[in-house]
């Protein structure tokens, strides 16, 4: 697999794995899943939570594809290594800046600000219904130009 293939199919898994994100967010976590979820709501966090469980799921699943294919490096390997990414990607940007599991990331980045803020309003409402801003990436205008 060429170079380009590779990081065609990296992108498009992190972008699948935002969307995927959302609707699993929406259905199940807010949905029959709440159980575990709902301790990311509750006001007093601790350094782990039920919630992080689901991040172990989607690790195992990315280190599954990527030794399955490591002899290859196909198109297993590399959405492994975008699942990888995007985990990488959802833990600097939701537990690092925006809940702040480490102080020590601040940012002025407009869109980061809007990361911020639009989790900010998802995190508003403490229980399982009415929660609005289900992505982490995406960030609608109105909240990006505000």
């Amino acid at each position: 697999m060429n170079v380009v293939t590779s990081l065609i199919i990296l992108l498009f898994t992190i972008i699948a794995m935002e969307c995927l994100s959302w609707f699993i967010h929406k259905y199940l976590f807010h949905g029959p899943l709440w159980f575990m979820h709902k301790s990311h709501h509750q006001k007093t966090h601790s350094f782990f939570e039920w919630n992080d469980l689901f991040a172990l799921l989607f690790a195992g699943l990315s280190l599954y594809l990527m030794y399955i294919d490591r002899k290859n490096f196909g198109l297993k390997f590399f959405i492994g290594m975008g699942i990888t990414l995007y985990g990488l990607i959802y833990f600097i940007v939701h537990d690092w800046f925006v809940h702040r599991r480490f102080k020590t990331f601040k940012s002025n980045n407009a869109y980061l600000k809007a990361v911020r803020k639009a989790h900010k309003i998802h995190h508003k409402n403490q229980g399982k219904e009415k929660s609005k801003a289900f992505g982490l990436l995406f960030v609608r205008k109105d909240i990006l130009n505000s």
